[in-house]
């Protein structure tokens, strides 16, 4: 049995269902899960000062694709939108090998829980020939890190002879795809509550996956119980190619698929029209928006204040390092609540709304909004703590619930928990060597880019 106190909390933001927020309490956590929040304190195998400390839910990260750390601010896709971007990004991504992938994660994953993120979901697609177990070279990062791991069995199998945009040499056959998927899904998709694994199907997007290979993952994920996602409306130049293509619209495309309901989320969602958004709603299907991406690739700005009106399931995601150039999720949620101020003024989502969008809005969009996303007893024990008299939040926590959108925060947390384990202590990781990883990084980084 493991435990952990966090006493003399100063203040803790909890974003359950009632929007409680406690003053001066302690927490204490028993073997990975939250087992009191209150006035008393505990004996504990490890005890966190939490004087003037502000505690926060651990953020969900609902979209990445950490391979893409070791290809970020690249000059010559600087200016590109999504297409010609990714066309000339896959002839650097065709290179990956375990080592990029584990090296990449390390670092993505690394800075997400530095920067407060509990869960990372990661959309990888790119499996080139005989490289191996990628998604294990994930799961060995994960572990080091200590990160809650939401691992994606991705696909593409249609190349540029195809119609597609990749290169032939990182697309595969619906059989190839379907078999891997089946000996993922029973080697790393654990459904136990506090679960450290969890796998989805995820094809990439429409215009570089076939019908049948969207068709057999939806089947396929619903006989597994494992949950579905894919980019889905990011461009109009997506919009433009599945009309030409298939002659419908993207939604109406993967509708007809069977991909809608409550088991599936997109990435992006930027243009969908009224008639689109009542179809989330009435089935639940989600959606993951990634402003910084979206703002640096010119893909435009998602409805999100529209969709949270009208009870869409919304989480937030960093998306690539390559179209985002960071994994800060904290980053992430300011942008997002300034973008849509700025777009949407007072309908726009409150700091408060953009925290809640990070965590149980990211928890439900992963099927996991019992067990993290807000500081409850029962909960999975996964958290952050900042300490309030950091120069930078002087005279800024009068409202907690909202400062981490409204202001934000400058540097690294100071204590990030996640199952009950300190895994950033005092603003450092604690699984690894920061700079022996990121010595290491550089060596591989620099035989990857050639």
């Amino acid at each position: 049995m493991s435990t952990l106190s966090v006493n003399n909390i100063r203040c803790l933001v909890s974003c359950d269902a009632k929007d409680t927020v406690y003053e001066n309490v302690n927490l204490f956590c028993e073997d990975g899960l939250i087992k009191y929040i209150g006035p008393e304190k505990h004996k504990a195998d490890t005890v966190i000062d939490g004087s003037g400390m502000i505690c926060y839910p651990g953020l969900v990260n609902a979209h990445h694709h950490l391979y893409q750390v070791f290809s970020r601010n690249l000059e010559k896709v600087q200016n590109m939108e999504l297409f010609d971007w990714l066309k000339t990004l896959y002839e650097i991504w065709k290179n990956l090998n375990s080592d990029t992938v584990y090296l990449s994660s390390l670092i993505g994953m690394g800075e997400l829980v530095k920067n407060g993120c509990t869960t990372v979901f990661d959309h990888h697609y790119v499996f080139p020939a005989g490289t191996g177990d990628l998604i294990g070279a994930q799961a060995a990062a994960a572990d080091d890190l200590g990160v809650r791991m939401h691992f994606s069995r991705g696909s593409m199998d249609l190349s540029v002879k195809d119609g597609g945009l990749p290169p032939d040499s990182v697309v595969q056959t619906v059989d190839e795809i379907m078999k891997d998927s089946v000996d993922l899904i029973d080697k790393y998709h654990d459904t136990s509550f506090t679960s450290m694994r969890r796998l989805a199907l995820a094809p990439c997007s429409p215009f570089s996956v076939s019908e049948d290979l969207l068709r057999e993952s939806a089947i396929l994920a619903r006989e597994k119980g494992v949950r579905l996602h894919t980019h889905l409306c990011e461009t109009k130049d997506e919009e433009n190619y599945m009309l030409e293509r298939e002659g419908v619209r993207p939604l109406a495309y993967m509708e007809k698929l069977g991909w809608v309901g409550d088991d599936v989320w997109y990435a992006h969602g930027i243009h969908f029209n009224d008639e689109e958004l009542k179809l989330l709603a009435e089935t639940g299907t989600g959606v993951c928006h990634c402003p910084i991406s979206n703002m640096k690739l010119s893909s435009g700005i998602a409805r999100i204040p529209e969709m949270l009106e009208m009870g869409i399931p919304v989480g937030l995601g960093v998306d690539g390092s390559a179209s985002n150039d960071g994994s800060d999720m904290l980053e992430e949620l300011r942008v997002g609540f300034l973008l849509h101020r700025l777009n949407s003024s007072k309908l726009a989502p409150t700091g408060y709304d953009m925290l809640k969008v990070a965590t149980m809005g990211s928890a439900r969009l992963l099927g996991r909004d019992k067990e993290i996303g807000s500081v409850e007893v029962g909960k999975c024990a996964d958290f952050f703590l900042v300490d309030s008299g950091r120069l930078e939040l002087t005279g800024a926590c009068f409202d907690p619930k909202s400062v981490l959108g409204t202001v934000g925060l400058r540097g690294s947390v100071d204590y990030t928990v996640i199952n009950g384990k300190v895994t950033v202590e005092n603003g450092k990781l604690t699984g690894i060597d920061e700079e022996r990883t990121v010595a290491d990084a550089n060596v591989e980084l620099m035989r990857y880019l050639g």
